[in-house]
């Protein structure tokens, strides 16, 4: 099996720059900027920093300014969070909400819709400092799924219910739905999510089913329909969402949310909404030195089968995280036993880690937070963005959110 695999790094920390390249390998193009902080200049407060993703798949070039539009909005949505002083779950959500509320994303506004012509999402947000999550599946009827996913964990945070009852974790579709409602979150109908977008697709793709199953009879039919379905569902379709977030504390957070493949079977339940999965936030602790927060996106079945986002995580407590990183994509992912049937493994993550830097200035009274991130997808496109709480706007390479076939791994010195 082959996939896309590339990687570069960048290293970034909250003053001025000097440049210098590093070796490439044959699996990588790599870039390396490391700065120092200005003598002279007193360090500036810094309350996070955000990574998002608006999927890795197939990204229309004659969209590509909507999703790099939105991938910033989402940015500051978080960072405008973080400069207030929420943790990195509340500021997670928020950039999930604005990426959910696009029309352009396969996730709440717009997503796609299954088999009997319904939206049905999936969600879920971990929150790296208690370990709690949240997660809704197959839902529909509520316009940001993310909030349901936020108030399952927030919920559950609170302690057992009356009579000694365990809080849920993860709800799907009516339970879900009704759950929501209960807890102060507006339904929306499923009609006012669909779009232009999303109709057109449907009609397009049930058109396609219809002809192939027209065209042959028993195996070959079957054959056809696998053909259309792949052809459907493939990388054009995996636009899922997320974010990782890391606060002015340290504390993780991540999160993603997903309208799920086209033409879906109903109560189908993609990555998205497992735990392990979808996401993964982890604080550091006495086993891990690193603080860690993954999205993921893709097919769901393969990255279910995989568990790629705890993978990853796991992987990045190893000294190098580019290598590291590579490693887990290549083995755990592209060459996984359980994914050896497959004919093209699809899918992409997004990884944040963190830790205390032990370097900053002792003559000065800051206390630094080194944050690394990286991103990787097998997938021809992934669409990513990133900010800090003292960017003045969204950012990647040549200070634009990516669209490229790249993975990237940058680090940040955050001070406080």
């Amino acid at each position: 099996m082959i996939g896309v695999l590339s990687n570069a790094g960048v290293m970034e920390s909250v003053m001025n720059s000097a440049e210098e390249q590093q070796p490439s390998s044959p699996l990588s193009n790599s870039w390396s900027k490391k700065q120092e902080a200005s003598k002279n200049q007193e360090p500036k407060p810094v309350g996070g920093f955000v990574l998002v993703h608006a999927g890795a798949g197939y990204h229309s070039e004659s969209k590509a300014k909507e999703y790099k539009h939105v991938c910033k909005r989402a940015c500051q949505r978080a960072v405008d969070r973080l400069k207030a002083g929420a943790l990195a779950v509340e500021a997670v959500t928020a950039a999930l909400v604005e990426l959910e509320d696009s029309p352009f994303t396969n996730a709440g506004m717009g997503s796609n819709l299954n088999l009997s012509g319904e939206i049905e999402c999936d969600a879920s947000i971990m929150d790296g400092k208690s370990l709690h999550y949240g997660a809704v599946g197959a839902i529909s009827g509520i316009k940001n799924p993310v909030l349901v996913a936020d108030r399952l964990l927030s919920e559950a945070q609170r302690g057992k219910l009356s009579a000694g009852r365990i809080p849920p974790c993860f709800l799907v579709g009516r339970g879900a739905h009704d759950w929501a409602v209960s807890h102060g979150i507006p339904p929306c109908p499923s009609e006012k999510m669909a779009t232009k977008f999303s109709l057109s697709a449907y009609k397009r793709n049930k058109r396609k089913m219809e002809l192939a199953e027209k065209l042959d009879t028993g195996h070959n039919q079957t054959k056809k329909r696998r053909q259309s379905s792949e052809t459907e569902n493939g990388s054009g379709c995996l636009d899922t969402v997320g974010a990782v977030v890391v606060d002015l504390e340290g504390n993780v957070a991540a999160a993603v949310s997903s309208g799920g493949l086209a033409m879906k079977h109903p109560g189908r339940v993609g990555q998205a909404a497992h735990y392990g999965c979808g996401c993964w936030a982890e604080n550091t602790c006495n086993m891990n030195p690193y603080s860690t927060a993954v999205s993921t996106s893709g097919c769901g079945e393969h990255l279910i089968r995989t568990m790629l986002a705890r993978e990853c995580s796991a992987a990045m407590q190893s000294e190098d995280a580019h290598q590291a990183l590579l490693e887990a994509m290549q083995n755990k992912f592209i060459s996984s036993p359980f994914l050896a049937s497959e004919d093209r493994v699809l899918g992409g993550v997004i990884v944040l880690r963190c830790c205390r830097c032990v370097e900053a200035p002792p003559s000065q009274n800051i206390q630094g937070i080194l944050v690394e991130f990286l991103w990787s997808h097998t997938t021809e496109s992934m669409c990513v963005g990133y900010m800090s709480a003292q960017d003045s706007k969204a950012k990647g390479i040549g200070d634009t959110v990516i669209l490229e076939s790249a993975t990237k791994n940058t680090a940040a010195l955050l001070s406080s």
